[in-house]
């Protein structure tokens, strides 16, 4: 979240008028349950300040005081609450404190405790907010019946008020909260993303090369049990085994290929995105400018974003040529697959280009599609590097 006092456009309520509408009367109703929140919310920092610093020099002082700044975050959800019902404020929670404290000791409790800088924040908001309390209840009740005709412009200009110090106090607003609600979101779409190919390849398994070999195993218990006393049928059974052989190993190696290509091991993306552009329904010219290979992780993910984009346009462009290049762009490991089709793809698309997104940005990466009607179609990709490590450089050596 921005601490600007500026509000985004869906935050934005429509404009003041001189009609009560009922965006007005929620304002008005803020301003007045301001004064009685403000009360309740500078009691408690000045008890928890006062009584924290006096027995400080206790052995109770400073666990009372993380304490009490935990029930801080209590008086803040309880502010960010009100902000989106009376307000129309778009604030997310911050991160928990405790969930990643736990089982760390009663030092590291303490200690994560009293700098928590979100109770701070919520102490320091609750504070200030008595004498604006005291201000937005008196002018609210007096405009009621005095200045009513003008009460929606104050009421507006005083929630504006309202919304950019909640804006600033009380939403997640340094860069290590935005990065931590980022990382919790991000590792649910590596968690679906893994289920979902473990599905598929149980999938492939059960219906593809375990039917095969469960039929080849009773294939040759056939052919065992005509082997005395009909040969020339047993034959032919074992011959249609041998058939079912081939096909299962053909399955195999194409699972195993889905799951990692040996090239990719043995020789790198340069190799792989060749092959894979060779299968291509369309000429592909596949440019690699890399001196390194980057780590496992991250050349797996390029392979295969690179393989599903040129699936799309095998099957979805209408493309009488494409190309795909590759290069390394200071920490970043950049993409790009253009293609001279008929364009219009879109994210929603239903050609798994969301899911695409999603995949590079579990990963700190970026998915970028320009795809205008009448084409031509560039997708540019983005994605960490992180160099390969001494113990993988040598498995791929020795594969």
């Amino acid at each position: 979240m921005t601490m600007s006092p500026s509000l985004p456009d869906n935050d934005r309520p429509p404009p003041a008028r001189f009609a009560f509408d009922p965006w007005t009367w929620k304002e008005i109703a803020h301003l007045l349950a301001n004064l009685p929140m403000a009360i309740a919310g500078f009691v408690y920092t000045v008890f928890l300040v006062g009584v924290g610093a006096a027995l400080s020099v206790t052995v109770i002082g400073l666990p009372l005081l993380a304490l009490g700044l935990q029930g801080a975050r209590g008086l803040g959800r309880a502010e960010r609450g009100r902000a989106r019902r009376m307000l129309g404020l778009r604030i997310e929670e911050p991160s928990p404190m405790a969930r990643s404290r736990r089982g760390q000791g009663f030092f590291t409790w303490l200690w994560s405790g009293l700098k928590d800088p979100v109770g701070w924040r919520t102490l320091l908001y609750s504070f200030i907010r008595l004498p604006w309390g005291v201000v937005t209840f008196a002018v609210t009740l007096v405009s009621l019946f005095v200045l009513w005709p003008v009460l929606p412009y104050l009421a507006r200009g005083l929630a504006n008020a309202d919304r950019a110090m909640a804006r600033a106090l009380l939403s997640p607003s340094d860069e290590l909260e935005r990065r931590i609600a980022e990382l919790e979101s991000d590792r649910g779409v590596v968690v679906d993303t893994a289920a979902a190919d473990l599905r598929r390849i149980e999938r492939d398994l059960h219906d593809g090369a375990q039917a095969r070999l469960v039929a080849l195993a009773m294939g040759l218990g056939l052919a065992k049990e005509k082997l005395g006393h009909d040969p020339e049928a047993a034959a032919r059974m074992v011959d249609e085994a041998h058939g079912e052989v081939k096909v299962a190993l053909q399955e195999l190696r194409d699972l195993a290929r889905g799951i990692h290509p040996a090239v990719l091991t043995d020789r790198g993306l340069d190799a792989a995105l060749s092959a894979i552009a060779s299968r291509c329904t369309v000429p592909v010219k596949v440019v690699v400018d890399l001196e390194s290979r980057p780590a496992q992780a991250i050349e797996g993910i390029a392979y295969f974003t690179v393989s599903e984009l040129l699936q799309n346009v095998s099957k979805h462009s209408r493309a009488r040529a494409a190309s795909v290049d590759v290069w390394r762009s200071g920490d970043r490991l950049m993409l790009r697959v253009r293609d001279d089709g008929t364009g219009g793809a879109r994210l929603d698309g239903g050609t798994g280009m969301s899911g695409l997104a999603e995949r590079l940005g579990a990963v700190d990466g970026l998915f970028v599609l320009d795809s205008p009607e009448g084409g031509p179609t560039t997708v540019t990709a983005e994605l960490p590097w992180r160099d390969r490590s001494d113990a993988e450089t040598a498995r791929a050596g020795t594969a």
